[in-house]
């Protein structure tokens, strides 16, 4: 009697026993992947192990900052971000300082630097100790220079006009925002004017703010007109017409090769002609000339 196999050359019990094992590795193999994805974490759960670890890692990085170097007391409003990042800060901590500091405004006590970064307590704890803020904090009086700003700005409510002609580089500095340099330039802008015509040409000083021209010219003013020998274009060289504070020596050459070449100038308001000519200030520079 034949005995019954398949086309493998398996027979039937052979065939049992291969299918029994296909069953257990197909059981164990759902088990598995059963008890993995039950195990598998939720969103908050990751949220929460992503927090906690954040925290922690902030704790371990000031420890070992502190560990590995000696910070040296600082005012905490010119933190830099390497400082910040070894003290624990995250970048949205730094940023907020700084746009709190872009704003001309300071902190002045831990709370309000707490208040301002958002800084926790425990990384807190361990900044204060470093933080150093001017003395005048804890005096409660304001800065010298913001005093001095103060002062200015009383004193020039009280000043009556000055000739600007005759005034002095410290009478100049009486003008808040008008320093030593800038009241020497002023006497010397003036100086090689011959003096001012107008108060106006305040504007024309290298430097000079035009907010703190219109400051100061509430102030000083012309009271006793200079007596100026006006330079006729149409007769001057180039050596002559650069003798004036507002022509430079390129531009005196311009003006005689113009007349050179076109004739001679019917009115000042030719000058807007000539190439590289400061149109804005003609009116200004008029009054130091003729036909």
């Amino acid at each position: 009697m034949k005995s019954s196999k398949s086309r493998f050359g398996l027979n039937k019990q052979e065939q049992s026993g291969i299918f029994i094992v296909f069953l257990l590795l197909a059981i164990y193999f759902i088990t598995r992947f059963s008890l993995s994805y039950m195990d598998k974490p939720t969103d908050s759960e990751i949220q929460l192990d992503v927090e906690a670890q954040s925290f922690v890692d902030s704790l371990v990085q000031v420890n070992s900052a502190k560990a590995s170097y000696q910070f040296k007391p600082f005012n905490p409003n010119f933190i830099s971000d390497y400082k910040g990042y070894q003290l624990g800060m995250s970048t949205s901590q730094i940023d907020a300082l700084l746009l709190y500091r872009s704003s001309g405004k300071y902190v002045n006590t831990a709370e309000e630097f707490q208040k301002v970064t958002g800084v926790s307590d425990s990384v807190l704890q361990l900044m204060e100790p470093y933080f150093k803020f001017p003395d005048w904090v804890a005096k409660g009086k304001k800065p010298q220079s913001q005093r001095i700003g103060v002062i200015k700005a009383d004193k020039e409510k009280r000043l009556k006009q000055i000739d600007i002609n005759s005034a002095t580089a410290a009478d100049f500095q009486m003008i808040s925002g008008i320093g030593e340099k800038l009241s020497a330039r002023i006497v010397k802008f003036r100086d090689r004017l011959g003096g001012f015509l107008t108060e106006k040409q305040l504007v024309d000083v290298y430097g000079l703010d035009h907010q703190i021209a219109k400051k100061a010219m509430q102030v000083f003013v012309v009271k006793n007109q200079p007596k100026i020998i006006k330079i006729n274009i149409n007769q001057a060289t180039a050596e002559e017409l650069k003798n004036l504070v507002y022509i430079n020596w390129n531009l005196a050459n311009a003006i005689v090769a113009h007349r050179e070449l076109n004739g001679a100038f019917t009115s000042i308001q030719d000058l807007d002609k000539v190439a590289g000519f400061p149109t804005e200030k003609l009116h200004r520079i008029a009054l130091y000339l003729s036909i």
